[in-house]
């Protein structure tokens, strides 16, 4: 069975109350549909980081996002995953305020994971920086991961 790595994104807007924003609102949908219809078909697994980011902030909200985690299996920590997340961070493909999505691709990659399921398109699943990011877990030997969206698993429908 495959591994799908669950970071805070798509935990965050599953279990946001629905916004007014149209795009906004599709996202959360379509997190709140992997999980029901796609997350039975996989292994699915967090890390600590996953925890704590939503553990953080309006108290309800909290308590929804670590509902949505419930019975995800927490990723051992890896100590090589801080230098991996410095190096996406020193040649440029997310920026220093960043570190914490580098530190989800690098969770995911070391644990070897088919999957990195994100909503984060801003330094995560970001087609100009994904090519760079995969070349360098191949040049480390950690290739085979796909960041991905939820949408993506859907087919077309």
């Amino acid at each position: 069975m495959d591994i799908v790595y669950i970071e805070t994104s798509v935990v965050s807007h599953a279990a946001a109350r629905p916004s007014s924003d149209p795009t906004t609102l599709a996202l959360q949908q379509q997190a709140k549909r992997w999980l029901a219809e796609q997350r039975p078909l996989y292994e699915v697994v967090t890390s600590q980081l996953v925890i704590d980011e939503a553990s953080l902030g309006d108290p309800d909200a909290a308590r929804r996002r670590l509902a949505a985690l419930d019975g995800i299996p927490v990723l051992p920590a890896n100590p090589d995953v801080d230098s991996l997340a410095e190096e996406i961070i020193k040649r440029h493909m997310m920026p220093p305020s960043a570190r914490l999505d580098a530190l989800h691709v690098a969770t995911a990659a070391l644990a070897g994971v088919q999957y990195l399921l994100t909503q984060n398109c801003t330094h995560i699943a970001n087609a100009t920086e994904l090519p760079r990011i995969y070349k360098l877990l191949n040049e480390v030997g950690l290739s085979g991961m796909l960041v991905c969206a939820p949408i993506e698993f859907f087919g077309g429908t």
